[in-house]
């Protein structure tokens, strides 16, 4: 969930400005969870309440545990208002996930809780998935607009739920595009303000030649923007002419055996849609 060069996270601009910045998650490090949604009645996950002896704060939502430590109470209930809503997102374009988010007093904190040593300076991440939990980077997240606050948990909902890329046997555009759909699923943005990176390359007559590897989301990589858009975009085409369960057939399948189209033709059809969409 690295941020090129530096900017702030996706949705992380000032607020009202358009969200600029893109994550690379910490690839193969997510589980498909079998659990169902947490309920309100039920009981907490093992550890929860004690993950910090010196402060812990526990709110329910109606689908949703976030603890914090040190966080004013207000702001976990907000978290946890926005996990409900990630989950009935997930729900609808996936199934149901156990929506467990952690929001630790420092980015130092959060990284340890993630086990992301190798991961970038944590200023440059928001939150971040692990097998079966959301955890907050609380500089990142602050300075996230609230429609970007949405996005991100979401997107990473979408990760514990989906197992993300499973061992490698889905591509690195499918797992980021996916989650990304779901994320700017609800969120109401014009196609050209989320793509805002991508979109100038083509007004330019400048069209990707392939889908991105993973090599394209990695920390740093020089168009780490684009790569996160283009892989949204391909998972939006596919939404958008062959529907949601065929986009959701599609993981852990292929384009041949769910769409009918070649690799080629599929990468011919979404640089199409590209150029109709963005040109």
């Amino acid at each position: 969930m690295s941020v090129p060069n530096g900017s702030p996270p996706r949705g992380s601009v000032p607020r009202g400005s358009v969200p600029r910045g893109r994550r690379a998650v910490l690839a193969g490090t997510l589980a498909l969870l079998s659990a169902g949604p947490l309920t309100g009645a039920g009981p907490l996950p093992a550890g929860l309440r004690d993950l910090w002896p010196d402060g812990t704060t526990v709110v329910r939502g109606r689908d949703s545990v976030v603890a914090g430590h040190h966080v004013p109470p207000a702001v976990l209930r907000d978290l946890a208002a926005r996990a409900d809503r990630a989950c009935r997102t997930v729900a609808a374009v996936w199934g149901p996930v156990r929506a467990v988010v952690l929001f630790p007093a420092t980015d130092a904190e959060a990284a340890a809780l993630a086990g992301a040593r190798a991961t970038p300076a944590p200023a440059s991440l928001a939150a971040l998935a692990t097998a079966d939990r959301v955890v907050v980077l609380p500089s990142g997240y602050a300075r996230l607009t609230e429609t970007g606050r949405d996005v991100v948990i979401t997107h990473e909902l979408v990760h514990v739920a989906t197992g993300a890329t499973r061992g490698g046997r889905v591509p690195m555009w499918l797992s980021e595009g996916f989650a990304d759909y779901a994320g700017y699923r609800d969120a109401g943005l014009p196609v050209r303000t989320v793509a805002a990176e991508l979109a100038a390359e083509v007004r330019a007559g400048v069209l990707p030649a392939r889908l991105p590897v993973a090599a394209d989301f990695a920390p740093g990589a020089a168009r780490l923007a684009q790569a996160y858009e283009e892989a949204w975009l391909a998972c939006a085409f596919v939404a958008e002419h062959f529907g949601e369960k065929a986009l959701t057939r599609l993981y852990g399948s292929d384009v041949g055996s769910t769409l009918g189209l070649s690799a080629a033709g599929f990468t011919r059809a979404w640089r199409d849609y590209l150029r109709r969409e963005l040109g």
